[in-house]
């Protein structure tokens, strides 16, 4: 008998799949860029902690801004994050299909019997929003979000993982988280799940490769093909 590929291997070993929003299911920020989403709410950090701006200002990324505010002060670390969801909610609105692949990724997790639940440092409302925008809430039985006033506690943290597992009543070591960023590879390791990393950028499959991913694909239709060919 020959050995299966990494991807179908692990993802035979997983009863429940956990995926990440931004990057395998939806680009969030394709309507809405990152970028201008960052400069809103550093804007709006500024006009209260101008130290706090000032470094926001460096990142182009506004879950680091989140992290920002929060460090400067709670109660401004809540207003960001308010911000912060409303700009999420604006952005799949206008962030086109699903990753191509990701829909085909869900059904077949379903169809060969697997638990699947979304978790993402992006708010669980913007997600809930865009799954039911492309019919696709049916096969995503759990959400887990950015723990709302606590961003240490998201990915690279594993809460959110554990959380999951919890809420379905399994083992997280039972789980396969598909991320395209290190901060899942690294929340997996936490965890003690597996994880199978998806390069979206050519750069990620050699990181993903030295962070000690389970399995790398470039194309979600590929964890699609290994439900149904196993």
């Amino acid at each position: 008998m020959t050995h299966a590929d990494p991807l179908t291997e692990t993802l035979a070993n997983a009863r429940v799949i956990l995926f990440d929003f931004d990057g395998p299911v939806c680009d969030v920020f394709a309507g809405l860029p990152a970028p201008e989403v960052a400069r809103e709410l550093t804007a709006l950090l500024s006009t209260q902690d101008e130290a706090a701006g000032m470094k926001a200002a460096q990142t182009d990324d506004p879950i680091e801004v989140l992290r920002i505010a929060h460090e400067a002060n709670t109660e401004l670390g809540q207003k960001v994050e308010q911000a912060l969801t409303s700009a999420e909610l604006r952005a799949v609105a206008v962030a086109g299909q699903p990753t191509p692949g990701a829909a085909e990724a869900l059904q077949s997790a379903r169809a060969a019997g697997r638990g699947v639940a979304v978790v993402s440092n992006n708010s669980a409302e913007c997600v809930r929003v865009f799954l039911e925008l492309h019919g696709l809430e049916e096969y995503v039985t759990k959400i887990v979000g950015r723990p709302s006033e606590q961003p240490h506690l998201m990915k690279p943290n594993p809460f959110p993982l554990i959380t999951a597992a919890e809420q379905m009543n399994i083992d997280v070591m039972s789980c396969t988280l598909i991320g395209d960023s290190l901060t899942d590879i690294q929340a997996a390791h936490a965890a003690g799940a597996t994880v199978v990393g998806y390069a979206n950028k050519p750069h990620k499959a050699d990181q993903f490769a030295d962070a000690q991913a389970d399995a790398i694909t470039d194309d979600m239709h590929s964890i699609a093909d290994a439900f149904t060919t196993a």
